[in-house]
Formats: structure tokens, sequence, C-alpha cells
């Protein structure tokens, strides 16, 4: 994709994360990238056709920094897992503090970002699973489920401008210290 479509790609996720999903239109988005309608529908000819590539570029982002952290020689061990999500480097370019919150919105009436979000969740699942059997798990889909829950819920208390926001700190402290505590001394994570 080119530069110049990534940057309107940007502009459509930073108009997401600040006003709302709802005010994701072609016109609106035209108007935040300082263009005409026509040049954004010479780049995207359709809201469908730009949404298609928002959800594309949001999920090659999150899958692009997490394979970076997978490349190495050793598996990644759950804690790892959980501090990547909770740290959630890739979407900071991303405002995934505020973008999160809207996507789960969006996914109720946009199949496409329905679907971004559970392909994402399912990865994730996945390498939560595979980290859980390495550890010693009897359940390890029904604990990674459990696990993913507890992390991806924190935008909706933790997120920049949330009511807890200030408390994110000692959030990520608490699930590293239940993370050690359940698992760290009988499975050696």
């Amino acid at each position: 994709m080119g530069e110049r479509k990534n940057e309107i790609l940007q502009t459509a996720i930073e108009l997401v994360a600040d006003e709302g999903y709802a005010s994701l239109t072609m016109r609106a988005l035209a108007r935040a990238c300082g263009i005409k309608l026509g040049t954004l529908q010479f780049h995207f000819r359709t809201y469908e056709d730009m949404l298609r590539a928002l959800v594309d570029y949001i999920s090659q982002t999150y899958q692009r920094s997490f394979q970076a952290l997978q490349d190495r020689d050793e598996p990644l061990d759950l804690k790892e897992i959980v501090a990547f999500v909770l740290d959630d480097e890739a979407g900071d370019a991303l405002c995934g503090d505020r973008l999160w919150p809207q996507l789960w919105a969006m996914q109720q009436v946009e199949p496409l970002v329905s679907n971004l979000v559970e392909d994402l969740y399912a990865y994730y699942v996945e390498i939560l699973e595979h980290a859980l059997e390495r550890a010693g798990s009897s359940a390890p889909h029904a604990e990674a489920l459990a696990v993913l829950s507890l992390l991806e819920g924190s935008t909706i208390f933790l997120g920049s401008g949330r009511r807890w926001s200030s408390d994110a700190m000692a959030f990520r402290t608490a699930v590293m210290e239940f993370i050690d505590n359940r698992y760290g001394e009988s499975w050696g994570v």
C-alpha cells in the first residue's frame, strides 16, 4: 500500500479514536485529511473499500509487531505474551487504548470490523493456548480465554481519558503478579 494511503488510514484511525466510529464517513475523512472527496475516492473508491483497507492496516500492524516478538529461537512464555498485550506497542501508533473500545462497538454494525477483532483475538488465544500447554495447563483454551479477557478488558477501564487511566501501571503490576502466582512457581514461567 502506498505511503499516501497509509497516511489516510492513520487519519481514519485517529478520527475513530478521537470522535467515535460513527464519525468515520468519506466526507469527514476527506476533511480530516485536508483533501477533496474526489481525491479520497481516487485512493478508496467506496466507504467499504476504505473500511476494508483500514481493517487490513490495523491487522497487519498488530501481526507485524507480534511476529517481530516471535522471531527468535525459543518460544514465548506466558509472561512475555501477557506483557506484550498489556504494553500494546503496536497500539501506540494506532491509538490503541482509544481505538479498541471503538472497534468493539463498531464490530456490532460492521462485519469487516467484526472479522478483524475476532481474527486478532483468535490469533492471541492460539498463542496463549500454546504457552499454557507448554506450561502444563490442564485447560489451556479456557485459561487462554480468561487471560485474554482480562487483558483486553483493560482498555475499557484504563485507556487514555478513562476514569481509572492513572491506575494503568498498578494494573499491569497486579496482572504480572497474578501470572507469577498462578503459573510462575509451579510451571517455571
